[in-house]
């Protein structure tokens, strides 16, 4: 019994100096330079240590064990892989946002023109009711203020539409067949005028050849009567649906005419409730776009068929009349229609009358182009539907590919009021980012301070007029 307390002694003694060296070895890993520990063969506890000090010794040495030392100094680091997304340079993933968003556009156009070239009738009736309702509906609204209810403006001003443009059809169909014959006349005059002159011409043209051309002509015209007859019956057909588009052309437009606004809100219930206030802001600029476009191109289509036609009917050339209307209706192809309605009053003042006569209609002709396209529409149609003539080139072209003569009347103002209303938009978009930003602070709000108008009175500190 009395080596019992010197035992305990030396191994309380023990156990500091143990915990004194984890301690260290702890600091050590700390640091990032541990060594395993080793433990004095000393530290083995005998079976008559008390229970308590056992089982904390025990736990701190297997917390110890567990822990993961870090790598020495001296190893070489190795780089973590980095993120594929971060690995792929900045403008390779720009591009690649922008092909799959411009790849959904493109499929989505392809789809929308697919269903427009399957009911293309449908759409070319709906958009002729439309510029003849942007042409008809200023009528509509001055009957309206002089005190005429809705419904009858509506159907005055469409009944007198109607018939004026039926009688300008019917007055171009009775003019071409009451001078068919004498236009038939003058065609034969004229190819044998054109013949002698080939035959004194110093081009060295044999009568023989002359003949021989025509004869091929003629074998051709005999060999495709099949052909001519499958164009005729295609030509009936083509006017069964230009009757039907005519119809719900004449439909589309009664309606448009009576309860447009009704159908404009109605439409403006289907955009989502974010963007409809812009939308609705765009919908009456792009209608008078519409409208200005319509009234002024009838105006300036009017004043060519009328200088043009007084200039053939002035050098005698037969069907001065249907010229002058077919001058006016192909006005409202812009480029064009001017293009081919001139060439085609040059050919026919040339086949009847004489190229002397030709070169005339042909200066007429460019002197009244000139004077429509410098001074006419920049001044009628003003710069509300200014549209760049590549665009209306390329527009035009476009229109004609997809729907004929149809898709090239409508492509130049689809192209105006696409413009009208982009351009809206766009001064929208910014005037609701300036809204809705933070207001500015320091230096930068007295920069942005609306300076006051010269004459108005002072402002206090609290934004009030003083006198």
């Amino acid at each position: 019994m009395s080596k019992l307390p010197g035992w305990l002694g030396r191994l309380g003694a023990e156990l500091t100096e143990l915990g004194e060296r984890l301690e260290q070895r702890r600091a050590e890993a700390e640091e990032g330079e541990v060594a395993p520990i080793e433990l004095p063969e000393t530290a083995a506890v005998p079976s008559a240590v008390p229970a308590g000090a056992v089982p904390a010794e025990a736990g701190r040495r297997g917390a110890e064990a567990d822990r993961v030392p870090p790598p020495p100094a001296y190893a070489p680091s190795v780089a973590a892989r980095p993120d594929p997304v971060a690995a792929i340079p900045w403008g390779m993933r720009v591009a690649a946002e922008a092909s799959w968003r411009l790849l959904v556009l493109a499929g989505t156009l392809y789809v929308l023109m697919r269903v427009i070239s399957a009911v293309q009738l449908v759409v070319l009736a709906f958009v002729a009711a439309l510029l003849v309702t942007a042409m008809l509906q200023p009528t509509v609204a001055r009957l309206r203020r002089y005190g005429l209810p809705r419904g009858l403006a509506t159907a005055v001003t469409a009944i007198l539409g109607f018939v004026i443009m039926g009688l300008v059809g019917w007055f171009v169909v009775w003019q071409v067949m009451d001078n068919l014959d004498t236009l038939s006349d003058k065609v034969r005059a004229g190819i044998e005028e054109l013949k002698h002159w080939l035959l004194d011409s110093p081009f060295h043209v044999t009568e023989q050849q002359i003949n021989d051309v025509a004869k091929n002509l003629s074998d051709t015209i005999g060999t495709n009567t099949e052909q001519i007859t499958s164009a005729g019956l295609q030509g009936v057909t083509v006017m069964a649906e230009v009757l039907t588009g005519i119809l719900l052309a004449m439909f589309s437009t009664l309606f448009l005419l009576y309860d447009g606004k009704r159908i404009w809100h109605w439409v403006l219930k289907l955009v989502p409730a974010q963007a409809r206030p812009g939308v609705a802001g765009a919908g009456p600029r792009a209608w008078r776009t519409l409208t200005a476009y319509v009234r002024g191109t009838v105006i300036v289509a009017l004043i060519d068929a009328i200088f043009i036609g007084l200039g053939i009917w002035f050098l005698k050339v037969p069907m001065a009349v249907p010229l002058a209307v077919f001058i006016f209706l192909f006005a409202f192809i812009p480029l064009v229609g001017a293009v081919i309605s001139g060439a085609l009053a040059v050919v026919v003042a040339l086949v009847t009358e004489g190229v002397f006569t030709a070169l005339m209609v042909l200066l007429v002709v460019l002197a009244v182009q000139q004077i429509e396209g410098h001074v006419l529409q920049p001044f009628i149609l003003g710069r509300a539907v200014r549209v760049h003539p590549l665009a209306v080139v390329l527009s035009v072209a476009a229109g004609g590919m997809i729907a004929g003569i149809g898709g090239a009347v409508v492509a130049v103002p689809l192209v105006a009021v696409t413009n009208t209303v982009v351009g809206y938009l766009r001064s929208y978009g910014q005037e609701e980012a300036l809204r809705h930003a933070p207001p500015p602070r320091g230096a930068t709000a007295i920069d942005v301070a609306p300076t006051p108008a010269p004459g108005s009175p002072p402002e206090d500190s609290g934004g009030r007029k003083t006198e």
